[in-house]
């Protein structure tokens, strides 16, 4: 089965706290990496879990908190230091332009890569990356400031190959690929065979959706709904909601029940304040209104 999987590098709010980090993950389609919100300490989570930084070759920044992007002017400069040559994408909110400017300004630093940095419509979804198998949108969410969350949604997938029906009539290995996109096979004596017959139904394309900082809002929904895997921040209990709704924030009740409202299939929990060290209790409420919730943990692999 292909790679889709999401590493937590950092899963606590506003500060480190309790060895958590703050806001990044990384996402891997098939040996394709990218990154997601950039907090302090990222490419430091980085290395400790084995992940080459110039592997990385799209970054996506959520909103302009220190603790979802203070980590990214350092690792877009460790770049530069370490001889990257190969073009990097950016999408974030349109003012991180000018913040990235002001620092390399001033720290006289003239990438030896190409930035190509693309703006984030905090008020409408758009597609903002379409790649043969994977497709990325942003779509508004409701913070303090301007916030998006990022949807990937995988491609259409192949038919898996029927490898006994292949082998009983002797079909030639160039042809294989073909039936796995649909195509019949034709004999050397023009007998046409379906592609049907020889392939299984092919699996359901798999989907991960990034809702960072937000108030529940019903403005997201649509555009999270049937998600595979939803990653959903919950900054406090329940009993904090008074909290959520002044800072702007979900309780971890309130992620739940957008999960389920939505129909995801698993629910992942982060984002946790650093009022709170044992978070199981986010677990328990989550919980109580969506069984398929995990806590998201730094360094741990989560499949789509």
């Amino acid at each position: 089965m292909s790679r889709f999987e999401v590493l937590i590098l950092g899963n606590s709010s506003a500060t480190p706290m309790y060895g958590r980090h703050p806001t990044s993950q990384v996402v891997n389609y098939n040996e394709q990496l990218f990154l997601i919100d950039c907090g302090e300490g990222t490419q430091m989570q980085l290395f400790r879990y084995g992940i080459r930084s110039n592997r990385i070759n799209h970054i996506f920044i959520s909103h302009l908190h220190g603790d979802h992007y203070l980590g990214l002017v350092g690792l877009l400069s460790s770049q530069h230091l370490m001889g990257r040559n190969s073009s990097l994408h950016l999408y974030g909110p349109p003012p991180l332009q000018e913040i990235l400017d002001l620092q390399f300004k001033y720290s006289d630093t003239r990438l030896r890569y190409e930035l190509i940095f693309h703006p984030t419509n905090p008020n409408a979804a758009e597609v903002i990356l379409n790649l043969p198998m994977l497709r990325v949108t942003s779509f508004p969410l409701q913070h303090r400031v301007d916030c998006t969350g990022f949807r990937f949604d995988e491609g259409e997938r192949s038919a898996p190959l029927n490898l006994q029906k292949v082998e009983e009539l002797s079909i030639p290995a160039p042809y294989l690929k073909l039936l796995k996109k649909g195509i019949d096979y034709v004999s050397a004596d023009g007998t046409v065979y379906p592609a049907s017959e020889f392939t299984f139904p092919p699996p359901s394309s798999r989907s991960y959706a990034f809702c960072s900082d937000t108030k529940v809002w019903d403005g997201y929904l649509e555009a999270i709904r049937d998600v595979h895997l939803l990653y959903h921040e919950a900054t406090f209990l329940h009993d904090m909601e008074d909290r959520a709704v002044e800072t702007f924030h979900t309780t971890a009740f309130q992620a739940a029940t957008i999960a389920k409202k939505v129909n995801a299939r698993q629910l992942l929990l982060g984002h946790y304040s650093a009022r709170y060290k044992d978070l199981d209790p986010f677990l328990h409420e989550a919980r109580s209104v969506f069984d398929n919730t995990l806590l998201s943990e730094q360094g741990k692999w989560f499949l789509v």
